[in-house]
């Protein structure tokens, strides 16, 4: 089964949002703002709890296109916004679609939604060598 073609559907990806996930990502990415890592602080500043960062996000988003296409994907282009934060506590579901193909290169559309709303919109340009997805079970 090929996944690169126009309309084919990626599975849904659930991730579970914990603080460990939140504070993680923000120090990875070297993002000390407080609002990831100080609840009293983003309590201050108008937030209920720590929410996730746009890095930690983009990773998220270049990991589940990844993990679908196999180890051979590259990545070209991510280009996300933000909308309904991730808290601890959250699931994000990824859903995408392969909305455009051009030889071993697609445009994927990937929405993240949380129970507040949609998380996470956006395309990633990935290409794929051989033009398909692995097959299950394979390392």
């Amino acid at each position: 089964m090929s996944g690169l073609r126009p309309g084919a559907v990626l599975p849904p990806l659930e991730i579970e949002i914990t603080r460990t996930l939140i504070v993680a990502g923000a120090i990875a990415s070297r993002d000390y703002q407080d609002v990831h890592h100080d609840a009293e602080w983003a309590r201050r500043r108008g937030s209920p709890d720590i929410f996730m960062n746009i890095l930690t996000t983009n990773g998220l988003v270049g990991r589940y296109v990844t993990d679908h296409f196999g180890p051979a994907a590259v990545l070209r282009k991510v280009a996300i916004r933000l909308g309904a934060p991730n808290h601890p506590g959250d699931t994000m579901v990824l859903t995408g679609t392969v909305e455009e193909v051009d030889g071993d290169t697609a445009t994927v559309r990937v929405v993240g939604a949380n129970g507040i709303g949609r998380h996470v919109t956006g395309t990633v340009t990935v290409t794929v060598p051989g033009g398909g997805r692995r097959p299950r079970g394979a390392a």
